[in-house]
């Protein structure tokens, strides 16, 4: 999705907010200046800033000594792109922080001071993509897999897993790659190897 270029309204607070152009990235962020401090990311822009090593000087020096006004978490937001009501959603496996996401264009608001936290989780890639690997099987075992295969599916990935996929996996976040796999289909043990294959797959012609 393209920035967009209409002065918006921050979804916490109200107020108008700023556009504010970050040279690393060529993008244009909307920062809630006069108000609470929050900042709303168009859909996939939060990517580029949310690993510690990403500059967001623009942002350090903008915030630097100013103090924002407080709101209330709690209270339902909506985006300001496309009015649908905002949801609550962890920002990573970890389950620490919680950010407001608009599941209609995909836009992001991140309350004052979250953006540096999502930061400070992980000390590289590696480590967050390998955090969201154990969690995406961990969801699709649970919602995928008969229940008697599990202990079955959980061997069969282990033997596979700590050694051959995990060459393939490391720097790859799964998140990326969800959407692709066979949500709808149940399988059974004998389908759990060609499974891991899919993955593996997948990854390598990605």
């Amino acid at each position: 999705m393209a920035d967009n270029n209409e002065i918006i309204k921050c979804p916490a607070c109200g107020c108008d907010m700023e556009k504010v152009f970050m040279p690393s990235s060529g993008i244009n962020l909307d920062v809630c200046t006069k108000g609470c401090g929050g900042i709303y990311f168009d859909n996939r822009e939060l990517k580029a800033f949310d690993e510690h090593n990403e500059d967001i000087s623009p942002l350090e020096e903008l915030f630097k000594n100013k103090k924002f006004k407080h709101v209330d978490e709690t209270e339902t937001r909506y985006c300001p792109i496309c009015g649908s009501t905002m949801v609550k959603n962890y920002a990573s496996p970890k389950k620490e922080i919680q950010i407001d996401e608009c599941y209609n264009c995909g836009g992001k608001f991140l309350d004052h001071g979250e953006l540096n936290k999502i930061r400070d989780e992980y000390n590289s890639i590696e480590e967050k993509n390998k955090d969201g690997n154990k969690e995406f099987y961990t969801n699709y075992i649970n919602e995928n897999i008969e229940p008697d295969s599990k202990e079955k599916f959980y061997k069969e990935l282990n033997s596979k897993g700590s050694d051959e996929m995990n060459k393939h996996i490391e720097n790859i976040n799964l998140y990326d790659i969800q959407k692709r796999l066979p949500y709808n289909k149940r399988i059974s043990y004998k389908k759990l190897s060609s499974f891991i294959d899919y993955i593996i797959f997948n990854l390598n012609s990605k």
